[in-house]
């Protein structure tokens, strides 16, 4: 399959130490499968740091780094677990790394799915509201590569 990552330039070489902590999965390099949500996030990037919008896209075989015994975790929709998961890596008071997965693969927690979490956290929603809720948020995707082991199973096209 084919990943995209939107920034502000094109990435030559994937540096895990550059990442930033306390995103959706984690301190790790983020892609998408989805073309229109990279082009976006780089349009993004692009704004808030200057330069040109860049995609650059790379080769993923997802059963190829299951056969490698590569620890992968995926969600497949904004549920009760991911949203804990989610809450727990930008818990900027928890210890981080709070998991040993390499890759994680699951939907993004945009703005509105960050508001609902918040307000999970602070009591005015109960989980189950917040699962109701998550069902009608648009879902998009992120693939999450979280060690040298698995940054190895991506080939830049």
């Amino acid at each position: 399959m084919i990943l995209y990552h939107g920034s502000n330039v094109a990435i030559e070489n994937i540096e895990l130490s550059k990442c930033r902590p306390y995103k959706d999965f984690g301190k790790g390099f983020y892609l998408t499968d989805i073309r229109r949500q990279a082009e976006r996030m780089a349009a993004r990037t692009a704004k808030m740091f200057h330069g040109e919008p860049t995609l650059t896209s790379f080769e993923f075989d997802l059963n190829s780094a299951l056969n490698q015994g590569l620890k992968i975790k995926i969600f497949n929709s904004p549920d009760e677990e991911w949203a804990r998961f989610v809450m727990a890596n930008r818990d900027i008071n928890a210890v981080q790394p709070n998991h040993d997965y390499d890759i994680v693969i699951g939907p993004v927690a945009d703005d509105t799915i960050a508001r609902l979490l918040r307000m999970f956290i602070e009591n005015f929603i109960s989980e189950q509201q917040l699962v109701k809720e998550l069902t009608f948020s648009e879902v998009t995707s992120q693939y999450f590569f979280h060690t040298e082991a698995a940054i190895k199973m991506l080939k830049k096209i």
